[in-house]
């Protein structure tokens, strides 16, 4: 009965994506505009790193109650995989995610102007000299990271009130490694939404990285429900699904 409505958690799923998009990906040209000709650096990674941190801890706090705040298409369809969400629900959460990546990456564009596109909206793309299975293992272990996390975050054993935290955590902790090699999306909403806004804008694309990205994250997804799930599993739970 207390239960929020299939419109209101879908809204919640697109506004917190959005949000991270916004947060975590704008601070890519938001740094880059600072900097001007200046280079590069570890300190800047890492403040971009802590933007994508606070922006998951804001939404898990804020929007968790109303949806569950998976933001990540790659969470829903682990926690589908698992049994932990219906499948006929995981396309209207993947269509709110996606939305919300899209509205996310316009506003980028609409609070730092052109510019954004022109320094590449922080979309993902591999880094130079990166190759396709190079590319494949950075995002699957980011994202089964990130997914393992969350599921540990959440089990009805794990500490109560430190899941955003402790998700935001993880996620400042992956992209340090891997942001190098693919720009670190670990999201396939987060993947999809900035390069659809900077073709739009006229930017350049690598579009045929993409099915690398999706399946990737998609597959860690579901692996790392699958392993937290073996993990997890009591001897009371075996027991009980025996006797069913």
């Amino acid at each position: 009965m207390d239960e929020n409505s299939l419109p209101q958690r879908l809204a919640g799923e697109l506004i917190g994506t959005a949000i991270l998009v916004f947060v975590g990906v704008g601070a890519v040209p938001a740094t880059l505009i600072v900097n001007g000709s200046a280079p590069f650096t570890m300190a800047d990674l890492g403040m971009i790193s802590l933007a994508f941190a606070a922006a998951v801890v804001a939404t898990v706090y804020a929007l968790g109650p109303i949806s569950g705040n998976h933001i990540n298409p790659a969470v829903t369809v682990g926690l589908a995989a698992t049994g932990k969400f219906p499948w006929p629900l995981v396309p209207a959460y993947v269509g709110a995610q996606l939305a919300g990546a899209v509205v996310g990456a316009a506003a980028i564009l609409g609070v730092l102007g052109s510019k954004a596109s022109d320094l590449g909206l922080g979309i993902a793309t591999y880094g130079t000299g990166v190759g396709n299975v190079q590319a494949f293992t950075a995002e699957f272990v980011g994202t089964f990271i990130l997914v393992l996390t969350v599921f540990g975050a959440t089990h009805r054993k794990a500490a109560p009130g430190f899941a955003g935290l402790a998700i935001g955590l993880v996620v400042f902790g992956a992209i340090i490694p891997v942001a190098p090699i693919t720009g670190a999306s670990i999201n396939p909403a987060r993947t999809v939404g900035p390069m659809l806004i900077q073709q739009l804008a006229g930017g350049q694309v690598h579009f045929a990285q993409l099915p690398v990205y999706l399946l990737a994250e998609l597959s860690a997804g579901v692996l790392a429900g699958l392993t937290f799930a073996a993990l997890s599993r009591t001897r009371a739970a075996r027991r009980e699904e025996v006797q069913v």
